[in-house]
């Protein structure tokens, strides 16, 4: 096999590179919160997000975004490297073969390096002095990838140099850490902000993503020559923490496309092919070869599971090497189009990001979400949530839906099995939100307004950004942003939902005690977010004043106090209010 899909992630200098051509603005329209583009905006550094932060730097595409990153992945290879090694020595001897971009160690049941090349032919060479490996009573099956096993001919020379390997962290803190940076917080703000760069997915782990993908890649090319396998999902979106499952589309759709641009002449050449009844029984026959394999061939690919008889057919496994645990589909084309969406919406505006993670954060601490299938909110319901509260505010902090398929060309024109997945895929021709509100503020407000909504009568709709009455019984309804007959959140059971809003009342009047009550940083004494997070906190209030009334409706009465109180207040000082919370 030739030097085909090379890449890794890998990374030593990081460069930004974010020259791109201003593209020209054809259209401005009035929707509030979007309106075309200020061109110039440069995508947030990680981790900032500051409240009413705009760049001024061209802000690249997804698609962009994408296929840099596809291309770094196949100049890159995974090398496991043994204990004993000297990171100098390592990359002189890789230099042979090629310059070398970057590299970066991490650590999954051993030692491992990431290291990117200048060129796709330095694989191939590379390859080409690499052995298979002898193992004595037991037989290897050959297989050429760009994942290899590194050996030390003389150990003792090099064991003085070990202590300079630097690896990078590809795991979310401990909770003992991340309580006590959030109690040291000067503000509530701080706290959101911290939280999100602690948890966030670092540039190291994007890249290993993208390699693991591109590896896969290798072993899918084996039946279908320029196939690509995509990453989608929390790994891409923007809303990916640290130790987040890799959600991978092996897409076929490539190879149709360059046969298209090779038909000339007066004849028309097809291949021959094997015909089937339907498209998801083609999608289960790809994925079960697909399955088999990476089970037989893959190298640390373990635990295959192939479930194709779910809605959607999946193949499940563990990477060994890079520690994730991976779903690949081969029919899912409108998780593609969320996945961009998701990505836009966490771009436009910084607070966006801190809000989404805080909250699946504070849902997790209190057993709203699980790993585990079941009657739990999710956290792409959660996501749904909280982008429909920021295109409630006043301002609106997003845009809706449908703003975004108004600002639309005829390049993002996107039909998906009968499904309109339009909407503008330039960030620089949306215009950013004039809305300055504070992340306090914001979370406090989160918490009210879903403390208060009428989930009874009304549904979630961030297509056209306002409440509607529900088409269904179910206790929650979220439509899907783009398959607008489903809901999202039909799993939610009605205990589940009363939960959370049990536990948002609470958290709300948590968060108001906050003004009257903030401990020094030096104290290290729970408050604002870090309050929020402990999972006896609501469950003790509750306990205490049950003999007064419920929780939830106790709770609920002080929130309109609260709430009538600062209208007034708010009214005679800045003369702004956000939108009512009502239900």
């Amino acid at each position: 096999m030739a030097a085909r899909g090379v890449g890794l992630l890998t990374r030593l200098p990081l460069r930004a590179q974010r020259s791109q051509a201003q593209r020209p603005l054809r259209r401005l329209l009035t929707c509030p919160g979007t309106v075309a583009a200020d061109v110039g905006r440069e995508e947030p550094s990680s981790g900032s997000a500051e409240t009413g932060s705009e760049d001024r730097t061209p802000k690249k595409r997804f698609s962009e975004v994408q296929k840099e990153r596809r291309e770094q992945a196949q100049r890159t290879v995974l090398i496991h490297c043994p204990n004993k090694i000297s990171e100098k020595k390592l990359l002189k001897h890789l230099s042979q073969h090629g310059p070398i971009n970057s590299h970066f160690f991490y650590e999954s049941f051993g030692l491992y390096a990431v290291v990117e090349f200048s060129q796709k032919e330095s694989i191939a060479s590379l390859q080409n002095v690499t052995r298979t490996p002898s193992l004595g009573t037991e037989a290897a099956i050959p297989f050429r990838s760009r994942y290899f096993n590194l050996k030390l001919k003389n150990p003792v020379n090099q064991t003085s140099e070990q202590s300079s390997i630097q690896c990078s962290n590809q795991s979310s803190p401990s909770s003992k850490k991340l309580f006590e940076s959030l109690c040291c917080a000067g503000s509530v703000d701080d706290q959101l902000n911290t939280l999100l760069k602690e948890s966030q997915l670092t540039e190291e782990n994007t890249k290993l993503r993208y390699l693991t993908c591109s590896l896969i890649e290798d072993v899918a090319a084996a039946y279908f020559p320029d196939c690509a396998v995509r990453p989608f999902g929390s790994s891409v979106n923007s809303f990916g923490k640290l130790g987040c499952d890799l959600d991978m589309f092996l897409d076929l759709d490539e190879i149709g496309k360059i046969s298209a641009h090779k038909a000339s002449g007066n004849f028309l050449v097809e291949f021959q092919v094997k015909n089937v009844p339907s498209e998801r029984i083609a999608t289960q026959k790809i994925l079960s070869v697909i399955g088999e394999c990476l089970d037989h061939f893959g190298p640390g690919c373990v635990g295959i599971q192939k479930i194709l008889n779910a809605r959607c057919p999946l193949v499940r496994f563990s990477h060994q090497a890079s520690g994730f645990q991976c779903d690949l589909t081969a029919n899912n084309r409108i998780a593609l189009e969320s996945t961009e969406l998701l990505y836009i919406y966490g771009a436009l505006d910084s607070r966006v990001r801190a809000l989404v993670f805080s909250i699946r954060c504070w849902a997790r601490a209190h057993s709203l979400t699980s790993s585990i299938p079941g009657a739990w909110i999710t956290n792409f319901s959660l996501t749904m949530m909280v982008i429909f509260f920021l295109q409630r505010r006043s301002p609106p902090i997003l845009p809706t839906l449908d703003c975004l398929k108004t600002l639309a060309d005829a390049e993002d024109k996107c039909i998906i099995e009968g499904h309109n997945c339009t909407f503008v895929r330039d960030l620089n021709r949306i215009k950013p939100s004039g809305n300055t509100e504070t992340l306090e503020l914001l979370l406090k407000e989160f918490f009210e307004y879903f403390g208060n909504f009428a989930f009874n009568k009304n549904s979630i709709n961030i297509r056209q950004g306002r409440e509607q009455n529900k088409p269904e019984s179910s206790p929650l309804h979220i439509q899907n942003p783009f398959e607008t007959s489903l809901n999202i959140s039909k799993n939610v059971s009605q205990s589940q939902l009363q939960k959370f809003v049990d536990l948002a009342r609470e958290s709300a009047w948590i968060l108001h005690q906050v003004d009257k009550y903030r401990p020094s940083p030096s104290s290290l004494q729970p408050w604002g977010l870090a309050a929020l997070l402990l999972p006896t906190v609501a469950n003790t209030m509750s306990v205490a004043k049950k003999k007064k009334k419920p929780a939830s409706e106790r709770i609920k009465n002080l929130l309109e106090s609260i709430k009538s109180s600062s209208t007034e207040n708010s009214t005679a000082t800045s003369g702004k209010r956000a939108v009512s919370t009502q239900a």
